[in-house]
């Protein structure tokens, strides 16, 4: 049987026809055709499905589409602003983060939720920050890199250069 929700995701009021009990992660990506979040684990390990819920990065797979209508949802999809990438979007290219790029979705996600909370983290902080996104390529130093860029010019420094 299937139920009519309604969410906010990216700014922009939605009424979607999802399965009871579909996840989030599937309503996004199938209903709406919002494809940043990707599919991983299934079950909220791996956080390549990561989105912010009020802005906290919570695994989209892991969700009920049917338990986040009080939510303000948003995507790697929805951090683009007038065509232009977030600074950590851009902080991400700048350093060259990806590899494969598939837990990059989870990696800026996480990376956003953090410097929302804590603009001056430390290394520490922003391994346990994304600690929760499983990366196999390898580029773990440079992805630290993209988020201490990311921090630096969100704290007034916008030549934080490459490290």
């Amino acid at each position: 049987m299937a139920d009519i929700i309604d969410i906010k995701v990216n700014g922009k009021q939605h009424r979607v026809e999802a399965e009871q009990g579909m996840p989030l992660l599937y309503l996004l990506r199938n209903k709406l055709e919002l494809n940043g979040p990707k599919y991983g684990c299934g079950i909220g390990q791996c956080g390549s499905c990561m989105v912010l819920l009020n802005g906290k990065a919570t695994p989209s797979c892991a969700v009920p589409g049917s338990a986040v209508a009080a939510y303000e949802i948003t995507t790697l999809d929805g951090l683009v602003k007038d065509g232009k990438l977030d600074i950590v979007q851009e902080a991400f290219v700048d350093e060259q983060a990806a590899q494969c790029g598939y837990c990059m979705n989870g990696m800026i996600i996480s990376a956003k939720a953090l410097l929302a909370d804590n603009p001056k983290p430390s290394d520490a902080e922003i391994r346990q920050a994304l600690n929760g996104v499983l990366c196999r390529c390898g580029t773990h130093t440079r992805i630290i890199n993209a988020v201490k860029k990311a921090a630096a010019q969100m704290n007034g420094n916008p030549n934080a250069r490459k490290s």
